[in-house]
Protein backbone atom coordinates (compact mmCIF):
# COMPACT_ATOMS: atom_id res chain seq x y z
CA UNK A 1 0.00 0.00 0.00
CA UNK A 2 1.34 3.45 -1.00
CA UNK A 3 1.17 6.53 1.18
CA UNK A 4 0.38 9.88 -0.43
CA UNK A 5 2.00 12.91 1.17
CA UNK A 6 0.88 16.37 0.18
CA UNK A 7 3.22 19.31 0.47
CA UNK A 8 2.39 22.98 -0.04
CA UNK A 9 3.59 24.44 -3.34
CA UNK A 10 4.73 27.71 -1.83
CA UNK A 11 6.24 28.51 1.51
CA UNK A 12 3.89 30.07 4.05
CA UNK A 13 4.22 33.83 4.48
CA UNK A 14 6.06 34.91 7.56
CA UNK A 15 3.93 37.14 9.76
CA UNK A 16 6.39 40.05 9.61
CA UNK A 17 6.50 40.00 5.82
CA UNK A 18 2.71 39.92 5.59
CA UNK A 19 2.42 42.88 7.96
CA UNK A 20 5.03 44.87 6.06
CA UNK A 21 3.25 44.19 2.77
CA UNK A 22 -0.10 45.23 4.29
CA UNK A 23 1.39 48.50 5.55
CA UNK A 24 2.96 49.16 2.15
CA UNK A 25 -0.35 48.50 0.39
CA UNK A 26 -2.27 50.72 2.85
CA UNK A 27 0.21 53.58 2.35
CA UNK A 28 -0.04 53.47 -1.45
CA UNK A 29 -3.83 53.27 -1.40
CA UNK A 30 -4.04 56.33 0.86
CA UNK A 31 -1.44 58.14 -1.25
CA UNK A 32 -3.31 57.46 -4.49
CA UNK A 33 -6.63 58.51 -2.94
CA UNK A 34 -5.19 61.86 -1.82
CA UNK A 35 -2.98 62.52 -4.84
CA UNK A 36 -5.67 61.90 -7.45
CA UNK A 37 -8.68 63.33 -5.58
CA UNK A 38 -10.55 65.57 -8.06
CA UNK A 39 -12.14 67.80 -5.38
CA UNK A 40 -10.19 71.02 -4.85
CA UNK A 41 -12.06 73.38 -2.51
CA UNK A 42 -9.82 76.38 -3.29
CA UNK A 43 -11.28 76.42 -6.80
CA UNK A 44 -14.81 76.87 -5.43
CA UNK A 45 -14.02 79.49 -2.79
CA UNK A 46 -15.96 82.74 -3.28
CA UNK A 47 -13.64 85.73 -3.00
CA UNK A 48 -16.27 88.46 -2.75
CA UNK A 49 -18.97 90.12 -4.79
CA UNK A 50 -18.52 89.93 -8.51
CA UNK A 51 -19.24 92.27 -11.40
CA UNK A 52 -22.99 91.65 -11.37
CA UNK A 53 -23.23 92.85 -7.78
CA UNK A 54 -21.19 95.97 -8.59
CA UNK A 55 -23.38 96.76 -11.60
CA UNK A 56 -26.50 96.38 -9.50
CA UNK A 57 -25.17 98.76 -6.85
CA UNK A 58 -24.13 101.32 -9.46
CA UNK A 59 -27.69 101.34 -10.79
CA UNK A 60 -28.97 102.56 -7.40
CA UNK A 61 -29.76 106.21 -6.87
CA UNK A 62 -27.09 108.42 -5.21
CA UNK A 63 -29.27 108.81 -2.08
CA UNK A 64 -29.55 105.03 -1.63
CA UNK A 65 -25.80 104.63 -2.24
CA UNK A 66 -24.97 107.16 0.49
CA UNK A 67 -27.34 105.39 2.91
CA UNK A 68 -25.67 102.05 2.14
CA UNK A 69 -22.24 103.59 2.70
CA UNK A 70 -23.38 104.94 6.08
CA UNK A 71 -24.77 101.55 7.07
CA UNK A 72 -21.54 99.79 6.09
CA UNK A 73 -19.39 102.18 8.12
CA UNK A 74 -21.68 101.82 11.14
CA UNK A 75 -22.97 105.39 11.18
CA UNK A 76 -26.58 106.38 11.61
CA UNK A 77 -28.05 106.91 8.12
CA UNK A 78 -28.61 110.56 7.25
CA UNK A 79 -31.97 111.32 5.69
CA UNK A 80 -32.05 113.52 2.63
CA UNK A 81 -34.05 116.71 3.10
Amino acid sequence: MATIISAPLSRPAIKGEATLFAEFRTFWRAFAAKAFNPYRPELHYMRGPGPACRAKQMALSPAVRSMLADIRTGQKPSRPA
